[in-house]
């Protein structure tokens, strides 16, 4: 019961939608970067672009990474950072950090 009470006091504590994060980007459209930084930001990267599209209000690329990987970037709409990278032709797909996403 303590331990309970202690979890959900630090729950409280926390700013709203803060416990229940995801990928979603919340993002008025006068604050996005143009399609053009977008793709500035793929070309630094060494990515190939096949497609940018937006999915839960954040862009999304479609391509391959420098080594001919399929990858998938979410990419924040403000910032442009990188809030995850997803290398498609693999069996165990990886974000940026290495975390497994099966």
């Amino acid at each position: 019961m303590k331990k309970a009470l202690t979890i959900l006091g630090f729950l409280a504590g926390l700013p709203a939608g803060a416990a229940l994060a995801d990928d979603d980007c919340f993002v008025p459209m006068a604050e996005w970067q143009p399609r053009d930084a977008v793709e500035r930001l793929a070309e630094e990267s060494g990515w190939t672009l096949r497609r940018i599209k937006i999915d839960d209000g954040c862009y999304e690329i479609e391509g391959s990474d420098a080594e001919g990987r399929e990858i998938e970037v979410t990419v924040h709409p403000a910032t442009l950072q990188v809030i995850e990278l997803e290398y498609e032709d693999e069996d165990d797909r990886r974000d940026r950090e290495g975390r497994r996403h099966d």
